[in-house]
């Protein structure tokens, strides 16, 4: 791999004097395409050591309900049984992470964490490093960015003002970062004894134990797991990945939808990069979508990524965006509305729309929404609601709740979006100032509107 992915936070040790290499997985919820696993792996080879994959399971993750711990757990079941039959020990703790590792660190030669972008997760990290100093304990770390192609700290040292500034530097080096095949075999397959707080053999069981918040019901629409990700994946290029320029209409389904299967790490954005180049070079994508499909993949959720990791105010409402966009809502916050809803009528689908009722119904029923009705709904919420910071809050907190992959970089990224992070100003208009500006007029003229309202009906009816 390389070896700009990886960081070397502590030196290890040159000699042997430890029971096993830890990796502590937590952003990369996989085996395959996961650059820190290889590196753990390697890492033991050189010391001939057996390597233990540890995951802190906590009930308290920022935001997270039954939903989102569902689909976690599914990808989980996967990487336990894969891991096995690796060779690779692996051991879950009923515990915030940063804390259920702490006693493993005491036999370890060295530890290997995976990168993390959102506030609390750098938080975590640099918890178990400050214990590690605290307690005089000798073992190397290392971090590796294995969820980007391009390594954010490699690709810009700043938050960059938008794509068009990010763009010319991820194309320059990102052939560089094409850099895995397989995971190397480990040579020390010592069984370690361990008491697992789960097997996850039973999911029920497990979400019972965790005493989740039960209100609101798993998705009956998405399973979690590298497996249903490359199924859709495969699905996507025989089917629709030719049609993914018109991918914008949510009256069709050419989307991919492996934003959830990201969002937990349960796939690499380097291995879907490898297989769309693979079936280009088979003839069954052609350039054009090839290119549209980097773009969104490489480009926009790169930029979602620089964007949590240099702004550390990327979830609150005074510090999300740009000054012209303030300024601009300030100059509006006093302008009538056309219509005005509480959180309550949005949430329920309770207004006069019927293209953003069918968005909010895909929300809620299915944890997913077409990536174009999600800028519509969130900007029609900006224009029904009595304030900006009323407005912005409602989006996340809706975000967060009900979307799979909510809580996310490109969450963060696409809901400042609407409020002018990564846009220009535009032509003044009554509530939104400078701010973007979408309507049902837009819809109905460039797509089949009627049909995605029903597409919606049909699916949450049956």
């Amino acid at each position: 791999m390389n070896s700009l992915r990886i960081k070397q936070l502590k030196k290890s040790s040159t000699i042997n004097t430890e029971k096993y290499v830890l990796y502590w997985m937590q952003q990369s919820q996989r085996v395959h395409y996961n650059h820190a696993l290889e590196h753990a792996i390697l890492t033991a080879n050189h010391f001939n050591l057996p390597v233990l994959v540890f995951f802190g399971l906590t009930a308290s993750y920022p935001e997270a309900n039954q939903r989102h711990y569902r689909f976690m757990l599914e990808g989980l079941k996967e990487v336990k049984h894969i891991l096995e039959t690796f060779n690779i020990n692996f051991v879950i703790k009923f515990a915030s992470p940063e804390i259920g590792i702490l006693p493993f660190l005491k036999d370890t030669q060295a530890l290997v964490m995976d990168q993390g972008y959102l506030k609390h997760q750098i938080k975590w990290r640099e918890k178990v490093l400050d214990y590690i100093d605290e307690n005089q304990l000798h073992l190397g770390v290392d971090i590796v960015d294995t969820d980007l192609i391009v390594p954010v700290e490699i690709a810009s040292n700043k938050v960059e003002y938008g794509a068009y500034t990010l763009r010319p530097k991820l194309k320059k080096i990102f052939q560089e970062f094409r850099d895995f095949t397989r995971i190397s075999t480990v040579l020390n397959q010592t069984k370690l004894r361990f008491v697992n707080d789960d097997d996850l053999s039973d999911i029920n069981q497990t979400i019972k134990t965790l005493n989740l918040d039960q209100t609101l019901f798993p998705s009956k629409f998405y399973q979690g797991g590298y497996l249903a990700a490359s199924n859709l994946f495969f699905e996507f290029i025989d089917h629709k990945a030719e049609h993914y320029l018109e991918s914008n209409d949510p009256s069709t389904d050419y989307t991919s939808k492996l934003s959830m299967y990201l969002h937990f790490g349960q796939i690499s954005s380097l291995e879907i990069l490898e297989r769309m180049m693979m079936a280009h070079d088979y003839g069954q994508v052609d350039g054009a979508a090839l290119d549209g499909f980097i773009e969104q993949l490489l480009v926009r959720r790169e930029l979602a990524f620089n964007y949590v990791y240099y702004n550390k105010g990327y979830d609150q409402f005074e510090t999300m965006t740009e000054s012209w966009a303030y300024k601009t809502m300030k100059e509006h916050e006093m302008d009538q509305r056309p219509y005005n809803y509480t959180k309550q009528q949005i949430e329920n689908s309770l207004t006069h729309d019927l293209y953003f009722n069918a968005a909010m119904k895909e929300m809620v029923y299915t944890g997913f929404m077409h990536n174009y009705m999600r800028m519509y709904w969130a900007k029609k919420i900006i224009e029904w609601m009595p304030s900006f910071k009323e407005a912005y809050d409602t989006i996340k907190y809706l975000n967060n709740h009900y979307f799979i992959d909510g809580r996310d970089p490109n969450s963060y990224a696409g809901i400042a979006w609407c409020f002018g992070k990564h846009d220009r100003a535009w032509k003044q208009r009554i509530v939104f100032g400078k701010l973007r500006y979408m309507n049902d007029k837009g819809l109905e003229r460039k797509f089949d509107i009627n049909a995605y309202v029903n597409k919606i009906e049909n699916m949450i009816s049956n």
